[in-house]
């Protein structure tokens, strides 16, 4: 394969991917700008590999792949900054339909509640959470991504969507 087409192939990727890899950072880093630097760092590895990993997939879908070196990139955000990512209310799109005032407020506090409990979650749980929910990803390819069995990989699921659901029934101390 000649480099015009590795980069033809490559453009097909980034246009087809560009969307999940930049939800997935988001999701991590709940920031605007923080996310769009990790898109493109998670873009600039993964064309550096690019070649490899076309020989190494046996014609597997390539978006586990992409999906793993942000998560990769991202871990190695929070080391170098020892933070943790913090998402508003605020980032949160007001929905669509039209719902009483009293629906809206219930439901605001059932996603605050959500979004807390998410960030609240052990880092793997939070991650396949992410991957399954915002990034409709399938078990096979969370368990590529994280680089799980797919046995491990719906264990982990289960058991985030559990500890999410007692983290949110819980009433908060504050």
């Amino acid at each position: 394969m000649d480099k015009a087409e590795i980069d033809a192939r490559f453009s097909d990727l980034y246009r087809e991917h560009l969307r999940d890899v930049y939800s997935y950072a988001y999701y991590r880093v709940g920031n605007h700008h923080d996310a769009e630097d990790l898109t493109e760092q998670t873009f600039l590895q993964a064309y550096r590999h690019f070649e490899r990993a076309l020989a190494e997939s046996g014609g597997r879908p390539l978006r586990p792949w992409l999906i793993r070196i942000a998560h990769n990139l991202a871990a190695n955000l929070y080391r170098d900054r020892s933070r943790r990512p913090q998402t508003t209310l605020d980032a949160v799109p007001e929905p669509a339909a039209a719902h009483s005032t009293a629906d809206l407020v219930e439901g605001r506090e059932e996603l605050r509640q959500v979004l807390e409990g998410v960030e609240r979650l052990p880092d793997d749980r939070r991650e396949a959470l992410i991957m399954r929910f915002a990034l409709g990803m399938d078990n096979r390819e969370i368990a590529r991504a994280l680089g799980r069995t797919d046995g491990a990989t719906k264990v982990l699921i289960h058991r985030a969507i559990r500890q999410l659901e007692e983290l949110v029934r819980e009433p908060r101390e504050g």
